[in-house]
């Protein structure tokens, strides 16, 4: 049974998302400011957060931030605001996704099951899985993990999909429509802003120059691609 933090400063928010979620069977925790769902998540499992932006005591930028230091299980903000930058702020610090208030019981429980899902898969085995190196980076699908000239790149579940996609087809060039498709497991609304985000996120923790890339390119107009002139690319 999954377990979901719900984190809200208005209690019939959090009663309301309890009551949508009720009917999937989820284990539901409740928090109603920032340092309270920090406390939560150091006591208790949890597989996913749905937190609210603006919070006493620690709003929600604050709190993925102190969360992105003691776990990587996907954070959706639940905001009031409709402006993008507010959205790619929320993303740029540690969020996976986005839901607007008022927001609707469907797009929420969407949203929920599609990033447990994706999170669940990449915590469990996958038999005949496969180590894939480029250059300095090497992926271990069965252990889920990621090192970087031998150092641990620590990558949240959306980091590591985009990542995986990209090294399974080096030299493929992927729209972001394609890998919002692969990696969110859903139809793509508006993506540009969403993918590029977590690309510029992904390569700050791979490229030893983000701002002049060396793995994963853009092809202008068209996606990204991953960069692979090294003959030690192989896949075991």
């Amino acid at each position: 049974m999954a377990t979901v933090l719900i984190c809200d400063d208005e209690k019939d928010i959090v009663d309301a998302l309890r009551i949508y979620l009720s009917s999937e069977n989820y284990q539901l925790l409740t928090a109603y400011d920032g340092q309270q769902a920090i406390d939560v998540v150091r006591n208790n499992n949890v597989d996913l957060i749905l937190l609210d932006i603006m919070m006493p005591v620690m709003d929600g930028i604050q709190t993925t931030s102190k969360l992105r230091e003691i776990t990587n299980v996907p954070i959706i903000f639940l905001t009031a605001k409709s402006q993008d930058s507010d959205k790619i702020l929320g993303l740029n610090i540690g969020a996976d996704d986005y839901i607007t208030k008022p927001f609707n019981p469907v797009e929420v429980l969407a949203r929920v099951r599609s990033h447990l899902r994706r999170y669940t898969q990449l915590g469990s085995k996958v038999e005949n899985s496969t180590v894939i190196r480029i250059g300095g980076i090497v992926l271990d699908d069965d252990k889920k993990s990621v090192t970087v000239d031998g150092d641990d790149a620590e990558l949240t579940p959306v980091e590591y999909g985009i990542l995986r996609l990209l090294m399974q087809n080096p030299g493929k060039v992927y729209s972001s429509d394609e890998i919002y498709r692969a990696v969110w497991n859903e139809t793509p609304i508006t993506s540009d802003g969403v993918v590029s985000v977590h690309i510029r996120h992904l390569r700050e923790k791979i490229e030893i120059n983000p701002s002049e890339p060396r793995y994963i390119k853009v092809v202008w107009g068209h996606g990204y691609r991953m960069e692979d002139n090294n003959e030690s690319n192989k896949k075991a």
